[in-house]
């Protein structure tokens, strides 16, 4: 995939919800499902996006919510915005996706991308996907995007 058409797809991201995040069931490549929109003027619909990064040879989650933050983060009832208290001064966990902003960058060649390279003789790139809750760093050599069904499991086989 050409630097141009993955920079695109990236930019894409801005803003979305990411849904989930996590290598697929078998193992190899790492998938982020984001929930796009448009202003309802533009008449298109909402969809469900899989962001498949193929040949996902590491990737790297940590948080970017403050040490503040989670310090008023721990109460279980944050789990659930239902049962969340507005006044906690907390991250409500339980919403069940975060915004991808800024949003989604290729990073500039590195050490580890040219000696993966070299390894397996195909090109690998890095991303970085920064979110309201998540940091990604991924390290993968290609990158497909499809539409799922509304209620698509990550680790069921058949849809």
């Amino acid at each position: 995939m050409d630097t141009a058409a993955l920079e695109q797809l990236l930019d894409e991201t801005f803003d979305h919800a990411v849904v989930y995040h996590g290598y697929t069931n078998y193992l190899r490549d790492y998938e982020v499902i984001v929930y796009a929109t448009a202003d309802p003027s533009t008449g298109v619909p909402p969809a469900y996006l899989r962001y498949l990064f193929r040949y996902c040879v590491e990737a790297r989650c940590e948080t970017s919510v403050p040490a503040e933050i989670w310090r008023n983060s721990l109460d279980d009832r944050l789990l659930d915005p239902e049962t969340a208290a507005s006044d906690s001064g907390g991250y409500v966990w339980g919403v069940k996706w975060h915004c991808m902003y800024p949003g989604a960058e290729l990073l500039p060649e590195s050490e580890a991308t040219r000696r993966w390279s070299t390894a397996l003789g195909i090109d690998f790139r890095e991303v970085r996907m920064e979110t309201n809750a998540h940091n990604l760093t991924l390290l993968f050599s290609d990158l497909q995007v499809t539409e799922v069904p509304v209620g698509y499991t990550p680790f069921v086989t058949d849809q």
